[in-house]
């Protein structure tokens, strides 16, 4: 039987040498331990991306990539200490805020696009190209409307008076995969 030790390192024992009771103890205790370190690791796996791609940046004197990642950082850090938070994100949460933090530097990118303030689009296109890495790859529209179509099936949707019932299906199974104003507009368009 391999066993952790305080400093992280395992050895190995014969089993014939640890009573039943104790085998067992050690067993559970160890599973509770690991599975412990496995959620903790989930959770703080952004922030510690994050905090760790800032000191690259800052080694790189990669001023877009530093302004993108402290902008998440910030985000991460107010979300935390939210009145009436955990003080621990959700994988969930975490999809949320960057999510977010995407959606804001495309409507900025836009405006600066209508604007013909190049300057600024720049900035917030290699913004938008940092936090994207973050986030799950996004499907293209033949993919979003074969899900879309599947989603309908599914709840039994047979025309525009059910589109809250898909929306609501849809949002949840493809979030952070897709936009939601491209969700929505394929939705109308399939149940027209």
């Amino acid at each position: 039987m391999t066993i952790p030790d305080w400093h992280g390192q395992a050895f190995t024992v014969p089993l014939r040498l640890i009573a039943p009771a104790t085998r067992s103890l050690i067993q559970s205790f160890s599973h509770s331990v690991i599975q412990s370190f496995t959620h903790s690791k989930l959770i703080m796996s952004l922030k510690t991306q994050v905090e760790s791609g800032i000191k690259g940046a800052m080694r790189a004197k990669d001023q877009d990539t530093l302004r993108a990642l402290r902008a998440i950082k910030s985000l991460i850090l107010l979300e935390e200490t939210k009145g009436g938070g955990t003080g621990e994100l959700t994988a969930d949460d975490e999809l949320k805020l960057l999510t977010k933090a995407a959606k804001q530097r495309r409507e900025s990118a836009d405006i600066y696009k209508t604007q013909n303030r190049p300057d600024l689009l720049e900035k917030e296109e290699a913004e938008l190209a940092i936090i994207e890495q973050f986030l799950p790859k996004q499907l293209s529209e033949d993919e979003v409307k074969a899900k879309l179509q599947e989603i309908i099936a599914r709840v039994g949707a047979a025309g525009p008076s059910d589109m809250g019932k898909v929306m609501g299906v849809a949002t949840k199974e493809l979030a952070g995969q897709a936009d939601g104003r491209v969700i929505s507009t394929l939705v109308k368009s399939l149940l027209a």
